[in-house]
């Protein structure tokens, strides 16, 4: 049989009628696309399960006899034929919205510039939400045409794996992943080079290697100190995703912001507008400065000119979540660096100066919104909170005024919805279903789908997650990896008929994982109900420096293995996207219990809205503007009170509502077996959730809000 590679770096060898499998899964796009995922699971249903879901290493992994089938299969080469055809669509870009509706802009560039990107499971360079999103926003301006490149870490031992002992504790397990089994590329420059940078850090050279990532149209470059003529110290730079002390945080920022900007410019790639995800990257700022100093514009000149291209998005509500660095290693990692951009040393260190660091501390965010002229928040409460923290930029400004915008975060719908759902809302809705999602009109229709095939589709997603877990179970103990102590708290006992409550997320101790272990007898009833029984599936990691999180993870194990809750609570070790999508098509509602306000936005519970969970969580974040009393339930926090009164506060308002209004909903059935008062809830949270936060609207609302006036207002210099 005769055949090719078509890649740069052929990785697999493949029939010559089936070419193009390797460049599909070279692009990330087939994460998104039904059609595409079908294509490479129909190659082998097992293997594509157990390589979760990962097309580069079945495509290394399948057997050459399988493909040398299918390459002579009329259906799959139709199947093929069809997938390619959508993909080349995809990428020709020509009716986009962005090449429709900014016609003028098509040639700019946006560099959005993040510590973490979330985009699948075989590419572990996330922690967690802030990932999430970023990679969730690289792909939606894929889709939408917007022109963005991304900057990041490469990670190559990414974030923890996470094992629980038998005791119950937290342990962190660091392993480098395999490049080859994930779809990265080297950056190569304009002249066919791949992409290689050096920055000073500290008086020492750090070399770093860039790779690339195809995200759709979108390009992600992700930096990488592993490298042979770098020191162990400077390999190790980039080698964790926030680890080490700060210190190395510092030269991790140092990193991606001055760094990055480099990159940019040995790919030859000149943004007009630079977004700062977060304040990680906030150097990027003083790259910039330095080189129009270098060039010859004055100091106050060039400050304007990064100011006006600079978009600066904030995803913390509290002070003591920014980086603030000690102005001694400031000293260390940017003494000389100050008179590049014209400053003084206090003139520099003002720049990262607030009323409550002047004199003890660099803070970034301080920096970035200096430097920033286009701001904002996550969700509506969050711009509030965010104007009135950093009032004091603005001296004599009402709180109203202060020029912090919010957008809120979406989710981006192909990555997250269910398989089957996606075909419901196609035969339902439309078939372009996804290319819609923001047309609340749509949504209206959501009303007319039958009650018993939404019920249907959802019990079917909540027996694939019943599967997934005991599967999960299966192979731990298979090899060795669980205790028999363990095997009934990761979930082997949990009933797929009864109402199942999901709490996944970071375990930080203002999200609050065990407030519904307030009070224990009342959560006894609601399990152990003979007729109406609950059960509760937690997932989540804890920093691994972060001890009281850590406890927390320990306490709700402790509950996990208490035969007295009768196997009805499950904690799910190592969570990360594949099992999060299990997650949030499968349970019934997803629990979100934060401290007010310290939640930013969040976007866990639009996932689980979007799959037809209902969301229970505290008015904080994105909920505050997405609960209409219909389309879920909302716990009212208090606008003041001390920790201890506001805890036993929502804990009373989460049981009261459980025994008086949850649980009898969701049991409450028709002579056919049907919930229609709770179908009628989650159809109302579907139409009024789906089209709002959807990652459409939000990049939608970051090229109109910030990303077009950034472009209008910055001069023709870099």
């Amino acid at each position: 049989m005769e055949t090719t590679n078509i890649a740069q770096n052929p990785r697999v060898s493949l029939p010559l009628s089936l070419a193009r499998l390797e460049e599909l899964s070279q692009n990330l796009w087939w994460s998104w696309t039904l059609e595409a995922r079908q294509l490479f699971e129909t190659i082998d249903p097992t293997l594509w399960f157990l390589t979760q879901h990962n097309p580069v290493k079945l495509l290394a992994d399948v057997k050459p006899e399988r493909l040398a089938r299918l390459a002579e299969d009329p259906s799959y080469l139709r199947q093929y034929s069809a997938v390619i055809k959508l993909f080349d669509q995809y990428r020709a870009n020509g009716h986009s919205w962005f090449s429709t509706q900014h016609a003028a802009s098509v040639k700019e560039t946006i560099a959005y510039f993040s510590a973490e990107f979330g985009l699948h499971t075989s590419i572990p360079i996330y922690s967690g939400g802030l990932g999430i999103l970023a990679g969730d926003h690289c792909k939606e301006a894929s889709d939408l045409g917007v022109p963005l490149v991304g900057i990041g870490f490469m990670y190559p031992q990414g974030y923890f794996r996470q094992r629980i002992t038998a005791e119950g504790w937290q342990e962190a397990a660091y392993a480098a992943f395999n490049r080859d089994e994930s779809p990265i590329h080297w950056a190569l420059t304009p002249s066919g080079e791949p992409c290689r940078i050096a920055v000073e850090i500290g008086g020492r050279t750090v070399a770093a290697v860039v790779w690339k990532v195809q995200v759709g149209r979108v390009p992600l470059y992700l930096i990488d100190t592993d490298v042979s003529e770098n020191t162990p110290e400077n390999r190790a730079l980039s080698a964790r995703l926030y680890g080490g002390d700060q210190e190395m945080r510092l030269c991790q920022e140092i990193l991606l912001g001055i760094g990055g900007v480099r990159v940019l410019r040995n790919l030859g790639i000149a943004p007009s507008v630079w977004h700062a995800n977060e304040g990680h990257s906030a150097f990027l700022t003083l790259e910039r400065l330095r080189e129009l100093v270098q060039a010859g514009t004055p100091h106050p000149e060039a400050s304007e000119i990064v100011r006006q291209s600079t978009v600066f998005t904030t995803h913390t509500p509290v002070p003591a979540g920014h980086d603030v660095f000690p102005h001694h290693l400031m000293d260390k990692y940017f003494s000389g660096f100050w008179e590049q951009i014209g400053l003084s040393r206090e003139e520099f260190l003002g720049l990262g100066e607030t009323p409550e660091s002047r004199g003890q501390g660099f803070n970034m965010t301080a920096l970035v919104m200096r430097l920033s002229a286009h701001l904002n928040g996550v969700s509506r409460e969050h711009g509030r909170v965010s104007r009135q923290m950093w009032q004091h930029f603005w001296p004599g400004l009402p709180v109203e005024q202060v020029p912090i915008r919010s957008i809120t975060n979406g989710i981006h719908a192909p990555t997250w919805i269910s398989p089957d759902l996606h075909r419901l809302y196609s035969k339902s809705l439309s078939p372009m279903w996804a290319e819609s999602c923001d047309d609340p009109a749509m949504w209206q229709r959501v009303a007319d789908i039958p009650d018993h095939e939404l019920w249907a589709v959802r019990q079917t997603m909540k027996r694939k997650l019943m599967g997934f877990i005991r599967e999960r179970v299966r192979s731990g103990w298979m090899h060795g990896h669980l205790h028999p102590s363990q095997v009934l708290a990761r979930g082997t006992l949990l009933d797929p008929e009864a109402l199942t409550i999901g709490f996944a997320r970071r375990f930080a101790t203002y999200k609050r994982a065990t407030l519904l272990f307030t009070d224990l007898e009342r959560l006894r009833r609601l399990l152990h109900d003979q007729w109406r029984p609950v059960q509760l599936i937690f997932a989540g990691k804890a920093h691994p420096a972060d001890e009281p999180g850590r406890y927390f993870i320990h306490e709700v194990m402790s509950y996990c293995q208490d035969h007295k809750l009768g196997g009805q609570v499950a904690f799910l070790e190592d969570y990360e996207m594949h099992m999060a999508k299990y997650l949030v098509q499968g349970v019934d509602i997803w629990l979100n219990t934060p401290r007010f306000p310290m939640e930013a936005s969040g976007t866990s519970g639009m996932k689980a809205a979007l799959n037809g969970a209902l969301h229970f969580s505290v008015l904080d974040g994105w909920w505050q503007e997405g609960y209409n009393g219909a389309n879920g339930w909302g716990i009212q926090p208090l606008a003041d009170g001390d920790v201890e009164v506001q805890d036993r506060h929502d804990a009373e308002q989460l049981y009261r509502l459980l025994e008086q209004e949850v649980v009898p909903l969701y049991y409450q059935r028709d002579i056919d077996g049907i919930p229609r008062g709770w179908l009628q809830l989650v159809k109302e949270s579907i139409r009024t959730v789906a089209p709002v936060f959807c990652t459409k609207r939000m990049v939608k609302d970051y090229v109109e809000m910030l990303y077009t006036p950034a472009m209008a207002r910055t001069p023709t210099i870099w």
